[in-house]
């Protein structure tokens, strides 16, 4: 939503959950008239908007181009800085270039805004049998200033020469903030699968297709878009006496 009425924003808030986009991010003017020093600051606590980023995107779009910001003398610190306080996921410079000696400032911006996600460690036995549980550990971190929207889902999977089988998990992205998550839990085996050595990898995928969704903020990627961790080995259950 864009700005409107106390009242627009309280009826569009009550039916579902949503963010907003304001048009003029990097407006330095210093009278009142100036969004990022005089309006922008108190529209976002004055309107309810300050936590909307949790459930919702925040979008801005800049005043002018950044060409121009760079012939006023705006400072690109602040208003990157700034921009990341209301917790950016997705910006729009309208169509002019950006100067090149900004390039290197806007790349590390991009990497901030909206989330970024990056598996910092993940634990799980070396052993499990068909049928059986095998449960683990996922510390994730969330290295952006926001959460993903979308209902992507973690997923494992183990792999042996042309088998591959995929177990999504029960964890929601969408509730990662930024910073640590740790999700615990287990994926059951089905009891059919063969003993052996099997590749294990994870990754972010899509609910319906599970294919890979999003590329993490770790090293390591392959064409398929897997995350390889290790290796697990089935092994027939032991024998009850």
């Amino acid at each position: 939503m864009l700005k409107g009425s106390e009242a627009d924003t309280a009826h569009l808030l009550s039916r579902r959950d949503i963010g907003f986009r304001l048009d003029c991010l990097g407006d330095m003017k210093t009278d009142s008239s100036g969004h990022m020093l005089a309006k922008y600051p108190y529209w976002i606590i004055q309107s309810g908007w300050r936590d909307l980023w949790r459930k919702a995107p925040v979008s801005f779009e800049s005043c002018g181009t950044m060409e121009s910001w760079l012939r006023r003398g705006y400072d690109l610190d602040y208003i990157i800085e700034q921009s990341l306080k209301w917790h950016i996921s997705t910006f729009n410079p309208k169509s002019g270039p950006i100067p090149a000696e900004w390039m290197p400032k806007v790349e590390s911006w991009l990497k901030r805004m909206g989330y970024r996600l990056a598996l910092r460690r993940f634990q799980y036995p070396a052993e499990a049998s068909p049928n059986g549980k095998l449960a683990f550990s996922a510390w994730w971190e969330n290295k952006g200033v926001a959460p993903c929207y979308r209902p992507y889902r973690s997923a494992i999977r183990l792999q042996r020469g042309s088998y591959a089988v995929v177990f999504p998990t029960d964890a929601d992205i969408t509730s990662w903030l930024p910073g640590d998550t740790l999700h615990e839990s287990a994926i059951f085996l089905p009891p059919d699968i063969a003993v052996g050595e099997y590749d294990l990898s994870v990754a972010l995928v899509d609910d319906t297709t599970h294919e890979p969704r999003i590329r993490l903020a770790i090293a390591g990627r392959p064409a398929d878009g897997w995350y390889p961790l290790g290796k697990l080995r089935i092994v027939a259950p032991a024998l009850k006496n």
